[in-house]
Parts: C-alpha cells; sequence; structure tokens
C-alpha cells in the first residue's frame, strides 16, 4: 500500500493575502497570515523552493532549448531530496500546487524524449493527487515509456524514484490490473499501454523490491499480475530462500489453480539452487511421480541422494514412482543397497527401540501404570464386565508398548498363561491381532513371533495372527513380501473372519503403494455380488488404503459399479459408508481428478451416493483450507430430518428410512477438520463451527463433533480442546460421550500428557456403571501413554508442510467407524482400532553420519515460530532446551542444531538427519 502522507494533498499557499496597515489583535481575519507565519521556511527550504519555481517557469518559456536542462535538474532535486520517514519529501511538497499546471502543460508539448522525461516526472507528482485522481503514477509512467524513441533506453529505472515510488507502482498496477481485466470483460478499450506494458513494468518493479528486502511485496504484485512464475528468473542466492517460504505459507490462502502454481514456482526455483531436499518434498506435495523421480535422480552426491531417500520413506512414496514409465526394469533394482534399505524402512523398528533406550523408556509399561487405579475411584475396577475389561487392557498394553516388542502380555507371555484365552470370539482376534503392534516394524523377529498363532484350531486366533501380519508390514517395505505371501490364500477363504482379516492385513501392510498386482486380488472380491457387503466393504476400503490418494479409475469405476448395481437392501446396510469411504480415499489430496466421480455419484438414487459424495469432496480438499468446500459443508449440516418412528410398518418403511438417512451429515462435519487441519488459522475458526453445531444439531451431528475436534488437534493437546471434549464427555447422549472420550485419547495421542491422564482417571470413576463408556476410557487412556510417549498420530511432518496420506487415511478410516460406535467399536469390530496405525510414527529426531550410523550431537529444541517475512535472521525457535540427539519432538516444536559443527542434509530437522562435518569451523578454545 502507498504511504498515505503521500496521498495527502498538500494545502497551497493563498497567492494574495489580504495586506493590514497596522497589527490588529489575534482575530479569525488574521488567521491566514497567522498560518503563514507558522510554514516560515528555513533559508534551505526557501532557496529550494524558488528554485523549483523557477525551474516550473521555465518549462513554459517557448525557448525549448531550456526544457532538458530545466528537467534533468527537477529530476536530480527529486531523487536526492532528504527527509524524515515521517513527511512527504520537500520538492514534492514544494511542486504540489504546481501539478495541475504541469499537467495542462504537459498536453501541450509535441511528443518528444523531453516529454517522456516531463511524464516521468508527473508519475512521480501525481504521488501527492492519487486520492483525487487515481493511478495517475501509473498512467504517467506507462506514457513515459510510450513517448520514448524506438530502441532508446534513456528512461529511467522505476527503482530510481526511490522505494515509495515503487511501492505506490505496485499498488497501482494491481489495481489497474484488475481494472482492465473487468474492461476486457465489457469489451472497452484503454489507451495508455498493453497488458504485457503492465507485466514488464511489474517485473521491474518486483526486481527491485526483492534487491531491498521486500520479498512479500515482490510475490504479491507478480502474483495480482497471473505471472509469479517469472521469480524463478529474478531471485538469487540471496532471496530465493525467503521468497519460497513466504510462498509456501501463501499456499493455504490461495484458491485452486493458484495454489498449485504457486507450489510449482517454488519448485522451479529449489531446482535451479539445487535445494533438492526442499523440491523433492514439495515435489512429494504435489503428489507428482514424475517430478519426485526427476528430484530423487538430480543430486550426484550418494548422501544426499540417502536423505531424499529417509524423506521419501517418511512420505510413504511408492517405491514404483522411481521407475521410469519408458523402462521395464525397476529401477530400484540398481539402486545402491543403502538406497533401498532408506527407502523402504527396514531400519525404522531398529531406530525407534535405539530411541527408546536413549530415553529410557525400553522396558515393559504394566496396566497398573497406566491407569494408576491406586488414584482412580475404587468402584472403577468394580462391576466391570470381564471379558470386556480384558479386551479393553490388550488394545492399552497394544498402543502403549507399540513397537518395542517386549510388552508381558503378549510378547513375553508364559506359554501356559496365555493372555489370549482370557478373551472371547472376536475378543480373541483383536489380542492376537495386537502382537502385531507390539511389534510393530520390527518384520525380522515379529513374524516368528506371530507364526505359531498362524496354526491354531481356534478360528478367531488365526484371524487375529493374519491381521497381526498386515500390522507389523504398515509403512515399512520388504523384499520378501512376506504379508503378500502368507495373507492371498486367505482373501478367498470360506470363513468370515478369516477373509476379513486377510483383506484388512492387506490394506494396512500395503497401504499408500499403489501396488497394481494387489488389484487383481482385491478388486473381483468387490465385484462379488453374493458376497456380504461387509467384505465388498472392507475389501474396497483396503484398496483406498493401498491406492490413496492416487485416483486410479480402475478401482473407483468397479466401486461406483457396486453403488449401482446392488440392491437398496445391501446398500442400506452400515458397512455401505467403508463402501463410499473406499472410494473417497482414492482422491485424497487430488481435487484435480474427483470431477467424474462427483458428476458420477449424482446419477446414483440411493442415499449411499450422498455420503459418497461428501466423503470425495472432503477428501480431495483435504488439508487444503478451502472456505468454499467448508461453506458446502456446513450447508449439509443445515438440513433437519423427521425422526423415523419405530413402530411405523410396512411399505413405507423403506421410503422413511431413505428420507432420515443422514449420516452424510456426520460425515460432512468430520469434513469440516479435515478440510481445515493444515492451516492453523482455518482450524482456529473451525472450532467456533463445532460449537455452534453442537448446540443446534441433529443427533448424527452432535456426535461426530468429538470425533472433528480429535482430528483437528490430533497428538496435539490444547487446553481449551481439551477442556471442551472434557464437556462434552459428560454429555447426556451417551453417543458423544463415548466418541468425546474417544477424541481425548486421540488428541493426547503418544503425549504423556498428564492433564489428560488426569481427567481420564477421573472419567472412569465417573463411569463406572457404565461398560461402553469405561472401555473407552481404558481405549483413551492407551492411547495418550502411545508408544511410552514417543510416538505420534500427527498426520503432518517436515514442518508440518507436508500431509503423509497414508497417516489421513489411518485416522479417517477409525472416525468413520466411530460415527457408529455402537455398532462397530463396541460389538464385535473392535479391530477397526488398528486402523490408526498407518498414522502412527515415532516422534523422533535421530541424527546420523554420512554412512547411517548414529552421530550424537547437541540440538535445541523449542517452540516453532514463524518467520516469514520478519527482517534479518531471526530465531525459529523460542523457549529452547538444548539436548543431545536423539530427541523427541512435539507436534508444535523443531529443532536446531546448536553449534556450526555440523551441516545438516536435511532442511528440516526431523526424523532422520544426515549430518556431515563443517570444513570451516573451528572449536572455540577455553582460556
Amino acid at each position: 500500500m502507498p504511504d498515505p502522507t503521500l496521498s495527502i494533498p498538500v494545502p497551497s499557499e493563498d497567492p494574495k493575502p489580504k495586506k493590514k496597515e497596522e497589527p490588529e489583535p489575534a482575530d479569525a481575519k488574521q488567521k491566514p497570515k497567522g498560518e503563514k507565519e507558522q510554514e516560515d521556511l528555513s533559508e534551505d527550504d526557501l532557496q529550494l523552493k524558488n528554485e523549483l519555481e523557477m525551474l516550473v517557469e521555465r518549462l513554459k518559456e517557448s525557448n525549448k532549448d531550456l526544457y532538458r536542462p530545466a528537467l534533468e535538474t527537477l529530476r536530480t532535486l527529486i531523487r536526492t531530496s532528504t527527509s524524515s520517514m515521517t513527511s512527504v519529501p520537500k520538492p514534492l511538497k514544494f511542486l504540489h500546487p504546481h501539478y495541475p499546471e504541469l499537467q495542462g502543460l504537459y498536453e501541450t508539448w509535441p511528443r518528444s524524449e523531453d516529454k517522456s522525461l516531463f511524464a516521468d516526472i508527473l508519475s512521480v507528482l501525481a504521488m501527492t493527487y492519487s486520492d483525487t485522481q487515481p493511478r495517475g503514477t501509473l498512467r504517467y509512467r506507462l506514457l513515459a515509456a510510450q513517448l520514448l524513441p524506438e530502441g532508446s533506453t534513456s528512461l529511467s529505472d522505476p527503482g530510481s524514484w526511490g522505494h515509495e515510488y515503487v511501492r505506490h507502482l505496485a499498488a497501482e498496477l494491481s489495481e489497474e490490473y484488475t481494472f482492465r481485466e473487468q474492461e476486457e470483460q465489457l469489451e472497452m478499450k484503454t489507451t495508455v499501454g498493453s497488458i504485457d506494458d503492465l507485466k514488464l513494468l511489474a517485473t521491474q518493479s518486483a526486481a527491485f523490491l526483492l534487491g531491498h528486502n521486500a520479498e512479500p511485496d515482490a510475490v504479491d504484485l507478480l502474483q495480482e499480475l497471473e505471472i509469479a512464475d517469472s521469480l524463478v528468473d529474478l531471485v538469487d542466492e540471496n532471496t530465493y530462500a525467503r521468497v519460497c517460504l513466504y510462498i509456501i505459507r501463501c499456499v493455504n490462502f490461495l484458491p485452486p489453480p493458484d495454489d498449485i502454481s504457486f507450489l510449482e514456482t517454488a519448485h522451479s526455483i529449489y531446482v535451479k539452487h539445487q535445494r533438492w531436499p526442499e523440491a523433492i518434498a514439495l515435489a512429494i506435495r504435489l503428489g507428482r511421480p514424475a517430478l519426485i523421480r526427476e528430484d530423487f535422480n538430480s543430486p550426484g552426491n550418494p548422501v544426499m541422494k540417502r536423505q531424499l531417500a529417509l524423506i521419501l520413506a517418511r512420505a510413504q512414496t511408492p517405491l514404483e514412482w522411481l521407475q521410469n514409465p519408458d523402462e521395464d526394469d525397476d529401477t530400484t533394482d540398481g539402486l545402491p543397497e543403502d538406497i533401498v534399505e532408506c527407502l523402504s524402512n527396514s531400519r525404522l523398528s531398529a531406530q525407534f527401540k535405539e530411541f527408546g533406550k536413549e530415553l529410557g523408556v525400553l522396558e515393559p509399561k504394566s496396566l497398573d501404570d497406566v491407569y494408576k487405579t491406586h488414584l482412580e475411584n475404587s468402584r472403577a475396577s468394580s462391576n466391570v464386565d470381564s471379558a470386556r475389561g480384558n479386551l479393553a487392557s490388550t488394545f492399552v498394553n497394544a498402543f502403549v508398548n507399540a513397537g518395542f516388542g517386549n510388552d508381558k502380555l503378549m510378547v513375553e507371555a508364559d506359554e501356559g498363561n496365555s493372555w489370549i484365552y482370557k478373551n472371547k470370539d472376536h475378543g480373541m482376534m483383536s489380542t492376537a491381532a495386537s502382537l502385531g503392534l507390539s511389534l510393530l516394524w520390527d518384520t525380522d523377529v515379529g513374524l516368528g513371533h506371530i507364526d505359531k498363532y498362524t496354526y491354531s484350531s481356534e478360528e478367531y486366533i488365526k484371524a487375529g495372527a493374519l491381521l497381526a501380519t498386515g500390522i507389523l508390514n504398515t509403512n515399512v517395505r520388504t523384499e520378501a513380501d512376506t504379508a503378500l505371501a502368507l495373507l492371498t490364500d486367505h482373501i478367498t477363504s470360506k470363513s468370515a473372519s478369516l477373509r476379513t482379516s486377510a483383506i484388512t492385513g492387506l490394506g494396512l501392510a500395503y497401504a499408500g503403494s499403489h501396488r497394481e498386482d494387489l488389484i487383481g486380488l482385491l478388486l473381483p472380491v468387490v465385484s462379488d455380488d453374493t458376497l456380504s457387503m461387509e467384505i465388498i466393504s472392507l475389501a474396497a476400503l483396503s484398496l483406498g488404503f493401498i491406492f490413496v490418494g492416487s485416483g486410479n479409475g480402475e478401482v473407483a469405476s468397479v466401486i461406483l459399479q457396486v453403488m449401482m448395481e446392488r440392491d437398496d437392501k445391501a446398500l442400506d446396510e452400515k458397512w455401505g459408508r467403508f463402501l463410499s469411504l473406499g472410494l473417497a480415499l482414492l482422491y485424497l489430496g487430488q481435487p484435480e481428478t474427483s470431477d467424474a466421480t462427483i458428476i458420477t455419484l449424482k446419477a446414483i438414487e440411493h442415499p449411499i451416493a450422498k455420503q459418497a459424495d461428501v466423503l470425495v469432496n472432503i477428501c480431495s480438499a483435504a488439508g487444503t483450507g478451502d472456505v468454499l468446500k467448508v461453506q458446502k459443508l456446513l450447508h449439509h449440516c443445515e438440513d433437519h430430518f423427521e425422526k423415523k418412528e419405530s413402530d411405523k410398518e410396512g411399505d413405507e418403511d423403506k421410503k422413511d428410512e431413505k428420507e432420515t438417512d443422514d449420516t452424510f451429515q456426520g460425515f460432512a462435519v468430520i469434513g469440516i477438520a479435515l478440510i481445515a487441519m493444515g492451516e492453523d488459522i482455518g482450524a482456529e475458526m473451525s472450532l467456533r463451527q463445532f460449537n455452534h453445531l453442537m448446540h443446534y444439531g441433529e443427533p448424527t451431528i452432535r456426535k461426530a463433533v468429538p470425533l472433528a475436534l480429535g482430528l483437528i488437534s490430533v497428538s496435539n493437546p490444547q487446553l481449551s480442546i481439551m477442556d471442551t471434549l472434557s464437556k462434552y464427555s459428560h454429555d447426556n447422549d451417551l453417543a458423544v460421550a463415548l466418541n468425546a472420550i474417544f477424541a481425548m485419547g486421540l488428541v493426547g495421542a503418544g503425549t504423556n500428557n498428564a492433564r489428560l491422564a488426569q481427567m481420564l482417571r477421573q472419567l472412569a470413576g465417573y463411569y463406572y456403571k457404565e461398560p461402553d463408556c469405561l472401555f473407552m476410557v481404558r481405549i483413551a487412556q492407551g492411547l495418550v501413554h502411545m508408544g511410552k510417549g514417543t510416538l505420534t498420530l500427527y498426520p503432518y511432518f517436515l514442518d508440518r508442510t507436508i500431509m503423509s496420506r497414508t497417516a489421513v487415511a489411518g485416522l479417517l478410516a477409525t472416525l468413520i467407524a466411530f460415527t457408529d460406535a455402537k455398532f462397530f467399536i463396541l460389538d464385535k469390530y473392535h479391530w477397526m482400532l488398528y486402523y490408526l496405525v498407518p498414522a502412527m510414527y515415532p516422534r523422533f529426531m535421530i541424527t546420523l553420519d554420512e554412512d547411517l550410523k548414529s552421530l550424537p550431537v547437541t540440538v535445541r529444541v523449542g517452540q516453532a515460530v514463524e518467520v516469514v517475512g520478519q527482517a534479518g535472521k531471526p530465531r525459529a525457535i523460542s523457549g529452547f532446551q538444548t539436548h543431545t540427539s536423539p530427541v523427541r519432538l512435539g507436534t508444535t516444536e523443531r529443532a536446531e542444531l546448536a553449534t556450526e559443527e555440523y551441516i545438516s542434509y536435511a532442511h528440516v530437522l526431523e526424523g532422520c538427519v544426515i549430518l556431515k562435518k563443517n570444513p570451516g569451523y573451528e572449536e572455540k578454545m577455553d582460556i
């Protein structure tokens, strides 16, 4: 914006003040004279004023030879004028009264180089008349360029008139460009300059701004004129980092497709300056296989390649993306073994256990350590359904000891005293499956422990072992492909539980892998109309996990076909929501590819189409902060449906059921959180909407609000959200209370938050007579202490810039199950809690040397601070503490190296970071 001081016209002096014979007392008649006296000028100012007026008079004379020297002197005086930052420069102030006169004079001059210079000077003077004559600065600047003879370069650069002039010009350029676009629509023509002239001037102004620490102004200007891509050529090694940081932070506030083009511009800048970690991070965010492959293969340094491989592994990037589509062989075969190890996350388990050892949390934690029953109300431990209590203990034990592979209940239990047999039926299945969570990522040791249960005569134990195999391999790729080998045979099993486990296990083990060979296994299951809706929906969901964010047309068309062809009775089943979710996950983070599917869904008359439509829309806009999508979802929540009367019989029942199917409203509420979660301001604004929905919404909506709160603040316990959920956990509607308790677990997942732990202990006492609520309290306690405080469910990484699609898929599947917790989680399908596993990841920062061996260094850990647009080199963290790596990082924390002894290959100290010795470092000697 232009400085307001330059826009205020300076009052001109009265040319003929009335003369008085003798002084009179101060009254109204003397006021003009008094004002004049107050404006008495110093000798220097008076001399400048007289000189300027003389130059103006010269321009009025008939002798044309005087024009050029007068104009040159005017230009010099304006440029060299110095005054305080808060006032109008003196030459502009003194020339202000003459501006209209000079304008008239300009019009009388014939076209010449002198007239061009005259226009340039008027362009500067126009700043003082911007309130009465808008865009005058730009108009005269364009006229000055037009009047130059062809090939002449005598027009001064905009920056030569100073920073304020360029800022003023930039503001007018944005205004003019918008005005011209409107004129084009109205088919009107303007006389001064073309759109190309505006763009050229914008580029010149941006170059000046970039050179004078005004990167945000330069980016904004070029964005307004839709030429942001020209930044690639304008930035240099001193400005590219600040420009890219600003561009990336702007993306959340831009509508499509501007947000994508901004990311592409930043990516091009990073590639030009060979900043490969930053470039590949943006390529992952864009989801472009070709870009990722190009960035990964660009650096010649093998150590940098390892660092890029570690970043790709964290993002669960399909290995197939690194394969050249023109070649038949897989390029990963030609990669060095250490690169393949990094890409496949095969060292994750060993690194995690080493991390636990460093923190002193390697020893298994007992249930009493988690529940702290001695602090609970003693009534909580009595009157509990034994099987339900044991099942809760199974999940808590698995979550708390996840990844360490040494829990007392399952891994290190005595053969004769097996915990599995203290559960029954589906409880046995969940208990056997919990083994996979305890041994998470440890494919070498884990399979040996699970194997003995795969030969069990008890069908549920065998099913649990299959599911455990899938859980064990989540987020890890192995050359042996054991999950595929062990689970394939059971996909066609006659036993429903074995089939369910094998299908779900494959979905978890290969989440995000985009493995084409799995289509042939699972797609026939989805299209088989003889199978139950449960099997079909879970197969569709597993395909959604495997091909998350791929927009796979083959899978999408089969799922849509099922929705069109299955009878209403099948589609009415509650399992239908997972069929819709499987379809929606294909478009996670892919807004541009989902349009055809949304149009197709409108042709399906069954209410399942409405559910699928909402889910596809929210998945495609996940993490974008798209305000228009959020508004659309709020419109869905406005509808009020008449409640179905339970005593109604006959033909009207089915019709009534369709009319009152409001499941999609619950999805819409979760969708608001999913869209807003990637951006702090949007997340904060959505909390207000959830408050309104809780007050005025239907039961379906109220039930979903706690889940949305849990999603928007997952693994990030904020005081206001904890208190809100605590209030909802005492709601009269038990379904709301249940979901609020689970959401408390999500919010505190892996944080060991003491306040949440205390709240949950109090709830255990409060709900001691409600087995369902007490079960959920236990699950929440397990989540809060997940991995003994070393794991997170937060789906964003690399300084919260990239969304992990597999993590969002896992969270979303779990939350969709909780939209009817009574039917799914609290009945036979409690194993659905394991859908959280793809979102589980260590919240560590490990430093490695160039040979990928542990390298402890001193680091500072503190709260991340927003430094975009700040001058100089501000601190990126505040309130830091100094530790020796490896260190544990919170959701909003960031780490930085405490000394300059090492240089990081990664641009963000998070996860596995490779360091190299700084050749220029000299250790300070203590004197």
